[in-house]
């Protein structure tokens, strides 16, 4: 049975993120590694070590690491069971030393905010692996998109002079239903269910408040580097990864390597993440730090958060910033 067009979109993410950052004999650490699913496109990557995280006995059990012998491995591997928003990394890996050069968390971020704490214990994990000029990488829902989907719906209701307000959003692709309908962004623990078509099963996931995650990650020693929708990393580096998702079949790009609507569609609900421990002894500094970049997100977040609010009084998103709070497809920001 072919994949699933999201699926394939969503793998093909990983191995585009995981080729940019990758460099032959580098420490890998993956949180939430699922039986390291991903290690295929490590090894293609020419890492040197894998180290496998998880909260799931089973994904770092010991009939998962015989699975992973038994395969061709080109580095080393090591799976540790705990829990990376629940769990002391510091105290419970220090006689290991793990200087990990990049840390990445494809999946389950986003579960992390449902409370503050567990996305800075999270945080503060990843701090304590990377070794100085090291990488945070992963994907995660882009929340301003849903956000702005979901706000449509509202407006139009409010409009309509419905007394009930729809909690979903509905594409021909996916359904996204949020649990409690509310005006307000809240930083911490917005749930909501995605479903995509055809598919039986649907994902519980949470919201990430941009601002929030880049103020956490400060907190812990992580300077922001990118937060990228999806759509727009494609496009940045088409040249280099239109070949590549050509090649996965269900017609996912056109014959010029550009997305069509249905990889639009969902590729769009998605972003990029990525962070760097600082290098003290790095000179110039690889990231140059905008001191009123997160002031200016917390503007933004607050003219999305009101609904009443005239459109042409929105506070625009800067062009040269796309991507940091997860505008998303052009055709859904705010102008």
């Amino acid at each position: 049975m072919a994949a699933a067009p999201h699926h394939l979109l969503y793998e093909f993410a990983k191995a585009a993120l995981i080729k940019i950052f990758a460099f032959p004999y580098a420490t890998v650490c993956d949180m939430y590694c699922n039986g390291g699913a991903d290690t295929e496109k490590w090894a293609d990557a020419q890492a040197g070590h894998y180290i496998g995280i998880d909260a799931s006995a089973s994904a770092v059990s010991s009939d998962a690491r015989e699975l992973w012998e038994t395969k061709w491995k080109p580095f080393t591997t090591e799976f540790i069971e705990l829990n990376p928003s629940a769990d002391d990394f510091e105290a419970q890996l220090q006689e290991k030393g793990i200087q990990a050069d990049i840390v990445c968390c494809m999946q389950n971020l986003q579960l992390c905010f449902e409370s503050e704490e567990h996305a800075k214990k999270l945080l503060n994990n990843v701090s304590s692996l990377l070794k100085p000029g090291g990488y945070f990488i992963g994907i995660i829902p882009d929340s301003s998109t849903l956000w702005t989907k979901y706000q449509k719906n509202v407006e139009a209701s409010h409009n309509k002079g419905l007394k009930v307000v729809p909690n979903s959003i509905r594409s021909e692709n996916y359904t996204i239903t949020f649990e409690v309908e509310e005006e307000k962004f809240p930083f911490f623990g917005k749930k909501y269910q995605l479903k995509f078509a055809n598919e039986a099963m649907f994902e519980n996931h949470c919201l990430v408040h941009f601002p929030s995650l880049m103020r956490l990650a400060r907190e812990a020693g992580l300077e922001y580097v990118e937060i990228q929708n999806l759509t727009e990393f494609y496009d940045d580096n088409r040249t280099q990864f239109a070949p590549m998702l050509g090649s996965c079949g269900a017609s996912l790009v056109d014959p010029r390597g550009k997305l069509v609507a249905r990889s639009y569609d969902i590729l769009g609900l998605y972003s990029t993440f990525v962070f760097q421990k600082p290098d003290p002894d790095a000179i110039p500094p690889v990231v140059t730090p905008d001191p009123d970049e997160e002031e200016r997100l917390w503007r933004q977040q607050a003219a999305m958060d009101d609904l009443r609010r005239p459109q042409a009084e929105v506070t625009p998103i800067d062009p040269d910033q796309k991507g940091i709070l997860g505008p998303g497809p052009a055709d859904m920001r705010l102008n």
